[in-house]
């Protein structure tokens, strides 16, 4: 079912940090990945007080928080990083993911960002192509040493 005309979204709280935590864990874990796993991403994966003052972090509310995403400045000037992406499992396939996306998408023209790049765990690289992206290379993982997962980008006004 989808909930797109439903569904709010607004600037994270700092006090939600632990909420948008619990929700990328068992978001990430839901793709199959085992607890050994988990444990070496939990710290990429924790969203800190400190981070929401310093990126940009939405959520997407229907009732209750069921997802996240974060904006940060890329590597280089008019580059958008997508740092975070995350849907509750239960509100997955819903139209959570795409609402968050198209907000992002306007945050970030209006900012000036011409290419928004994504590190995207290997799950929702179909996510990322139906939303314009395409992989531009493979990249080490943030938490896993050996692993490397596809880069996505998309350029801004060609969507």
């Amino acid at each position: 079912m989808n909930y797109e005309d439903k569904i709010q979204i607004r600037r994270a709280r700092s006090h939600e940090a632990h909420v948008l935590t619990n929700i990328a864990l068992r978001a990430k874990q839901s793709n199959g990945y085992d607890d050994l796993f988990m444990d070496a991403c939990k710290d990429e994966l924790s969203v800190k007080a400190s981070h929401m003052k310093e990126y940009e972090y939405w959520v997407a509310e229907l009732c209750t928080v069921c997802g996240f995403v974060c904006l940060a400045d890329g590597p280089e000037p008019r580059v958008g990083e997508l740092r975070a992406l995350f849907i509750e499992p239960d509100w997955q396939r819903c139209g959570v993911g795409r609402c968050l996306w198209l907000k992002i998408r306007q945050r970030a023209e209006s900012k000036g960002i011409e290419k928004v790049q994504v590190d995207a765990d290997p799950a929702s690289v179909a996510f990322y192509e139906s939303n314009g992206f395409d992989i531009t290379e493979n990249v080490p993982s943030g938490s896993i040493n050996g692993r490397f997962i596809p880069r996505m980008e998309i350029q801004i006004g060609l969507y």
